[in-house]
């Protein structure tokens, strides 16, 4: 039996830590889970970790907030 796939909506932004070194901030957005990494590939390992340990504790979350589908991704520039 294949295991169903799910998608979670993820924002990664960079900012700066006080001492001006930067950071890669990602929240999931459906779960409130935030965590970061000094590289973009760094937080998305560190977001998908601290996913999979949250819905461990509450695997009933994923019915709630996941899509079948990957999101559609979009920004607008002002």
């Amino acid at each position: 039996m294949t295991k169903k796939k799910h998608y979670l909506d993820i924002v990664i932004m960079k900012e700066k830590l006080s001492t001006g070194a930067p950071v890669f901030v990602v929240h999931c957005i459906s779960l409130g889970i935030t965590s970061q990494g000094s590289t973009i590939e760094e937080a998305h390992r560190n977001i998908k970790e601290a996913i999979d340990l949250y819905l461990e504790e509450c695997p009933e979350k994923i019915d709630e907030v996941a899509s079948e589908s990957p999101p559609t991704f979009s920004y607008v520039e002002v």
